[in-house]
């Protein structure tokens, strides 16, 4: 009797550690990406027994999924594939045994269609800094000769913002340096509102008068504008809005995000190429072939670049004639891919790449890993180089993000951002919505 009793005791043991199993995935509820068009399918790694048992409990508050007016169904697992996406939102979706025991919670993030212009044409950016931003000390000739640094003294350091000057707001270092003669002038002491790792702070500080310019100084380099050259990555072709660089515009001195009050986009050549080696990350020699606005630029952030174009000129010169679709993280596949960039002028071409890694939940939109295999761009390039960022990634003949990073220590290969991070900044699509895919 007490064998029989003991098989029997741990029989109901590993049942009820069977249904444990079963709930703990439903504890932690997944997410999965899919777009509008996609058909309801669950691929799950279940025995083949279990999933005849298994039903779908839908919640479908939006009618997402097209469902009775109840906005809740039960679906046979076997009968998923009958369902299609509609429209973009959301759907909740609830495997249960038997339909009672819960097994998986899904929640689902519908995705738009979207179809965008790829890039690869250079770019010139052209800044306005939102405030003074210090890049050095400079000497103020004092009436006995001596070098004097008031402003140092004061305690501002290289890559401070100067936001206002005696509670007056300051954008351009004209304005800044007329203001400070004034007060000088005028025998009144400064204070500084400084912009500083993210937090503000005041510093006061007696100009000096400088026997060289005839002007009260405060002894300070500094800059209320940047530009440079970068790679464009995609138009839309609805709004007009645009994506460049897949990275911030960051301050040289405290490699922090540069705060900017507006901009705008030039046309530029490609005139050279500096090749990368290990250590030493190359670079695309540029130059703005004019100073003629092709668009805003409104925004600076991790991903990139944003803004808006006056027109859709910069799609003649594109690689592709048309707008391609663009592919969500469950759509990038590890293996050949492709990058389009500019190497000359502003001749977009084509060159192999690898994707080597998807990381969806990357820091900093470090979203995959790639590496160049094209024999042609190793050459010239040796791989990744400044200016190649903003470059479009596409595969499979859709648009799936862009370059952005180069390893040091090995210049053929990078990071890339995903095309869902971009267009979530620039407001194509719910913010953050592949974060946690």
């Amino acid at each position: 009797m007490s064998k029989g009793f003991k098989i029997k005791t741990v029989t109901w043991s590993m049942i009820l550690f069977g249904v444990f199993l079963l709930m703990l995935p439903f504890l932690q509820p997944l997410e999965q990406n899919v777009r509008v068009g996609d058909t309801l399918e669950l691929a799950l790694n279940y025995p083949e027994k279990m999933v005849e048992q298994l039903k779908i409990n839908i919640s479908d508050r939006d009618g997402i999924l097209g469902l009775a007016e109840s906005q809740t169904a039960a679906v046979n697992l076997i009968d998923q594939e009958t369902l299609t996406y509609l429209q973009p939102g959301e759907v909740s979706l609830s495997l249960r045994l038997f339909g009672l025991i819960p097994v998986k919670q899904i929640d689902v993030n519908v995705l738009p269609e979207l179809s965008l212009y790829p890039g690869g044409q250079p770019v010139g950016i052209l800044l306005r800094t939102d405030g003074i931003m210090v890049v050095g000390m400079s000497p103020v000739l004092d009436d006995e000769g001596k070098s004097r640094f008031p402003a140092e003294k004061a305690g501002i350091k290289v890559g401070d913002i100067i936001q206002k000057v005696n509670n007056v707001t300051v954008n351009n270092d004209e304005k800044m340096a007329m203001l400070i003669d004034q007060l000088g002038q005028n025998h009144e002491e400064i204070t500084l509102e400084v912009l500083r790792e993210q937090e503000i702070i005041y510093k006061k500080i007696e100009p000096v008068y400088c026997t060289e310019s005839k002007t009260y100084r405060i002894g300070l380099y500094v800059r209320d504008n940047a530009g440079g050259v970068g790679t464009l990555t995609f138009i839309d072709p609805v709004t007009k809005q645009y994506g460049a660089l897949g990275h911030m515009i960051a301050n040289n001195e405290t490699q922090e995000k540069l705060n900017i009050l507006n901009g705008k986009l030039v046309s530029a050549n490609i005139e050279g190429i500096k090749k990368g080696q290990r250590g030493y990350p190359g670079e695309k020699i540029g130059g703005f072939a004019n100073d003629n606005s092709l668009g805003t630029i409104e925004k600076n952030t991790y991903a990139g670049i944003f803004g808006v174009l006056k027109n859709l000129s910069m799609t003649e010169n594109n690689y592709y004639d048309k707008p391609l679709p663009v592919a969500y993280y469950p759509e990038i596949e590890l293996g050949p891919a492709t990058i389009l960039t500019a190497l000359e002028g502003q001749k977009v071409e084509a060159f192999t790449i690898a994707i080597e890694k998807v990381m969806p939940n990357g820091e900093n939109g470090k979203g995959m890993v790639i590496k160049v295999t094209d024999p042609i761009l190793l050459e010239k390039t040796g791989g990744i180089i400044q200016g190649m960022s903003g470059s479009p990634i596409i595969q499979n003949g859709k648009i799936i993000g862009a370059v952005t990073h180069v390893f040091i220590n090995d210049p053929t290969k990078g990071y890339g951002i995903l095309i869902s991070d971009m267009l979530s900044e620039v407001g194509l699509i719910e913010d953050d919505i592949e974060k946690s895919a």
